[in-house]
């Protein structure tokens, strides 16, 4: 590594050389590579980590290019988690960077965030955080939680064994449709800047500091609105009767979605997943001889396939997950993967 490099950062003096070398080893889980991951993966590069494991199911969409940094307009059409390893070796530096273009479950999470010191939240459901605070506390692993809608957000580290976890701050997610969304509210880009910032920095303190340093510090939400300029911080005591981290069960982690068809935040578009009974890597280049003069726009590249029918543009991935743009009916989205691709 060279210190030229780092050295600005190196002068800072909670961090210092020491606290750089331990960076330097570090290695970092990014779940989701969209707005506020891609910011986070670019912090964790920059900043001079070791590794840095992407994990997105998604494409590069033209919605995306005002918010999420790592992408250009000819990355449209492209699974996200591969452009951003591009973006991110761009960069240089000593950072080992390592693409799944994958979708986040239970059985991924145990084999992507085992051998990692630290998960950073760059995902737009609170299904997958939940699952991510019981596999962090489950291993005794930190995390950094973050959130944004409209021009306002959410920072929330959770550090098990020390303080709360996002259970005990919310025990039971709310039932679908109580919380704004990006689709309903919208999304403002230097919201999701100040968040990722927040949450980059909160990663590198856990990951620089001297070891046991931390222990014992009470958890601590941040909110700030970039729009009214206000900002708060609150102290969240650790819940004892806490389901999680309290009474460790972990009914997120234990819970078997395979097969499920999940509509995504603001997107028009539903993911399916095939059934368990069918999970193995798919045949694309068969696919698209069997789809070859039915669907519209047919491409097979980069291990995706992509096509359009009845008015709708599917994405095909390797692991048999589907990506349906162009309806919010879940019902619909597993209809058509039946009748195109098979269960």
């Amino acid at each position: 590594m060279s210190a030229g490099r780092f050295d600005r950062q190196i002068r800072f003096a909670p961090l210092g050389a020491a606290g750089q070398e331990r960076l330097a080893r570090a290695r970092v889980l990014v779940v989701g590579c969209g707005a506020l991951g891609g910011a986070l993966a670019q912090s964790m590069a920059r900043s001079g980590l070791g590794f840095v494991r992407i994990v997105d199911r998604d494409v590069v969409e033209e919605s995306n290019l005002p918010r999420q940094v790592l992408f250009e307009p000819t990355d449209i059409g492209q699974p996200k988690a591969q452009v951003a390893a591009r973006a991110l070796e761009r960069i240089g530096g000593p950072t080992r960077v390592e693409p799944h273009v994958r979708h986040l479950d239970a059985e991924l999470l145990r084999e992507l965030g085992t051998d990692v010191e630290l998960i950073l939240d760059g995902t737009d459901n609170l299904a997958t955080r939940y699952l991510i605070n019981d596999f962090a506390v489950e291993r005794g692993r930190p995390w950094v939680y973050g959130g944004v809608v409209g021009s306002s957000g959410i920072v929330f580290p959770v550090v098990p064994q020390s303080g709360a976890c996002l259970r005990c701050l919310f025990p039971d997610p709310p039932p679908p449709g109580a919380l704004a969304t990006c689709d309903s509210a919208g999304v403002l880009q230097p919201a999701v800047a100040a968040i990722a910032a927040l949450q980059a920095g909160a990663a590198l303190r856990l990951l620089g500091a001297e070891p046991g340093t931390l222990v014992g510090r009470a958890s601590r939400l941040v909110e700030l609105d970039v729009w009214t300029l206000e900002s708060h911080a609150i102290e969240v005591p650790r819940d004892p009767q806490c389901p999680c981290c309290g009474q460790r069960s972990f009914a997120f982690l234990d819970a078997d979605t395979t097969g499920d068809a999940l509509s995504l935040c603001g997107r028009n578009t539903v993911q399916v997943r095939p059934q368990r009974s069918a999970r193995a890597r798919v045949d694309l280049a068969s696919l698209h001889a069997r789809l070859a003069g039915l669907a519209l726009d047919l491409a097979l590249q980069d291990g995706l396939l992509r096509f359009r029918l009845e008015g709708i543009t599917c994405s095909v991935f390797p692991d048999g997950r589907a990506l349906f743009e162009g309806t919010e009916d879940p019902v619909r989205a597993r209809a058509l993967y039946d009748r195109w691709l098979g269960s």
